[in-house]
């Protein structure tokens, strides 16, 4: 009998291929996002020093989102992300979907961002 592959290895091996090519530098980072059914997570990452550089999530209490699963909260995060960016002074980044479609949360997120300055 073949054993299906659930939807997050699946996703998993997505991202993996996609950090094959995708890596972030000093002056352009990696711009990585995590969604979970409730949350939806976003990291500014140098990989040649292994460090985030500025994350936002929904998770966060002084953001006050009370639903953080939906399209309205990954607008908010993504706006947030790229103030905190221009407080970091980055202005340009590699987006990484984490092995997500480019759809829904993701795409609101990114559109979000790209509006609020970030350019990728």
């Amino acid at each position: 009998m073949i054993k299906k592959v659930s939807r997050n290895e699946a996703r998993q091996a997505r991202h993996a291929r996609v950090r094959a090519k995708v890596s972030g530098t000093k002056d352009i980072p990696r711009l990585n996002v995590f969604r979970s059914a409730k949350n939806i997570s976003v990291q500014i990452i140098d990989d040649e020093n292994g460090v985030t550089l500025v994350s936002a999530s929904t998770m966060e209490k002084d953001l006050k989102i009370a639903n953080g699963g939906n399209i309205e909260a990954a607008k908010l995060i993504g706006a947030e992300i790229a103030k905190r960016a221009k407080k970091a002074k980055i202005t340009k980044v590699v987006f990484d979907r984490g092995g997500y479609l480019y759809h829904g949360r993701v795409e609101a997120l990114a559109e979000a961002a790209r509006e609020n300055g970030l350019e990728f």
